[in-house]
């Protein structure tokens, strides 16, 4: 008998002793799975390991993610990819590969994502298949469900960092240099609104927490989300705020464009929305252009300029404005935009730090203020490289205002 069928077979018999009338606690289930090892002569034999696996994927199994619980949590894991039953790959230090593992059914793997969504207060099923949702330890999670996906359920686990990262860690990791480190904090705390554009993986709300650790304490911050990722640390007067979907059960959508203009009635002093990608992004710069300065977000771009072209585009969505009104307001709003990605060996780095000028004769006007200079490689093959200063800061209207330099 091969190791998964085992474990099923064991499982089975765990299940048919547990009365599915009551709730049993943690130990009562370990203690009923110690039961079943004890009494399986086949298993008289094994190593010590493979009897404290089987231990341990057992009790997930049945009260928490199945053969996922071991991933996520391990700290070295960044995400988890499931397709379908039985093709489970993971990011582990920076390295993606398939597991020699599968989940027992589709029935099973169905049950753990329920499990996830109804922590959440989520809904999943035929008639809403896509859903976003996270687990207890702050993990993102990507849920597609059939008929939309063809090879079986899909889910995809973002997880981030146990303890927050901290800029001292970015600069060790080579992310950003100590110079333009400190430049950025000196903009947070005089109260400039920074967009965080990247693509994919990039880190963006990494760099976002990050940030938000050099806003002061005495300040009133309230965090918009699709799905609650932030970990914004030492902030007293913190306002978590997360969209909700839709359902059949008469619950309607709250969408982060009416968090955003409810948001505006609390009071704040700045106000930091995850991620913007449709319509809302009009109502996150009319925050930015409504006295709530030191406003940040986050967006998908290959570039600070792909940013502004998106943001046009993603305004235009909302509303009908002329182009060159949304430029405008786009100007006036944004007042740096950090651009990060993950070069060809993989590292994380900060691409390029640009200033919004102003919008001149119709088009906005950009001032490079660090670009990443690539010098070669190193003989381990990590991409050897600078975030060189390029230009000044031209508006500094909002750091003397801050009494700062």
């Amino acid at each position: 008998m091969d190791y998964l069928e085992q474990r099923r077979k064991l499982r089975q018999m765990v299940q048919e002793r547990l009365d599915y009338g009551r709730d049993y606690t943690d130990e009562e289930v370990e203690d009923t799975i110690d039961e079943v090892l004890m009494e399986q002569e086949s298993l008289e034999l094994c190593p010590v390991e493979l009897r404290r696996r089987l231990r341990k994927e057992l009790f997930d199994s049945l009260r928490r993610l199945d053969i996922l619980q071991i991933f996520v949590e391990d700290s070295s894991v960044t995400e988890i990819m499931i397709n379908g039953m039985d093709h489970i790959f993971v990011e582990q230090d920076g390295q993606l590969r398939e597991l020699d593992r599968a989940f027992d059914s589709v029935e099973k793997l169905q049950d753990v994502i329920q499990q996830i969504v109804a922590g959440c207060n989520r809904v999943v099923n035929e008639a809403s298949p896509i859903v976003d949702a996270r687990l207890n330890n702050g993990s993102r999670v990507n849920i597609v469900m059939n008929p939309i996906a063809l090879n079986g359920p899909i889910v995809t686990i973002r997880r981030f960092p146990d303890k927050p990262v901290t800029m001292q860690k970015l600069i060790g990791l080579e992310t950003i240099s100590l110079e333009a480190a400190q430049f950025l904090e000196t903009l947070v705390k005089a109260g400039y609104n920074i967009f965080v554009s990247g693509g994919t993986g990039s880190g963006k709300t990494t760099f976002l927490n990050v940030l938000s650790g050099y806003i002061s304490a005495e300040e009133r911050v309230i965090t918009i989300e699709d799905s609650a990722e932030l970990q914004l640390q030492g902030l007293p007067n913190l306002v978590r705020l997360e969209t909700r979907n839709g359902n059949t059960e008469g619950c309607r959508e709250i969408g982060i464009r009416e968090l955003i203009r409810s948001s505006l009635r609390m009071r704040p002093d700045r106000i930091i929305v995850g991620e913007v990608r449709g319509p809302e992004a009009i109502d996150m710069l009319q925050c930015m252009n409504t006295g709530h300065d030191g406003s940040m977000s986050t967006g998908h771009a290959n570039s600070a300029t792909d940013m502004l072209a998106r943001l046009e585009n993603m305004v235009l969505m909302g509303m009908d404005l002329p182009l060159t009104a949304i430029r405008n307001q786009i100007a006036s709003g944004v007042d740096v935009i950090v651009h990060l990605g993950r070069i060809r060996d993989k590292s994380r780095r900060v691409l390029e730090i640009t200033e919004v000028v102003g919008c001149e004769n119709g088009e906005i006007r950009l001032n490079p203020l660090y670009q990443f200079e690539e010098l070669g490689e190193n003989s381990e093959g990590k991409v050897v490289g600078r975030l060189r200063r390029k230009g000044e800061l031209l508006h500094e209207g909002k750091l003397k205002a801050a009494g700062l330099s």
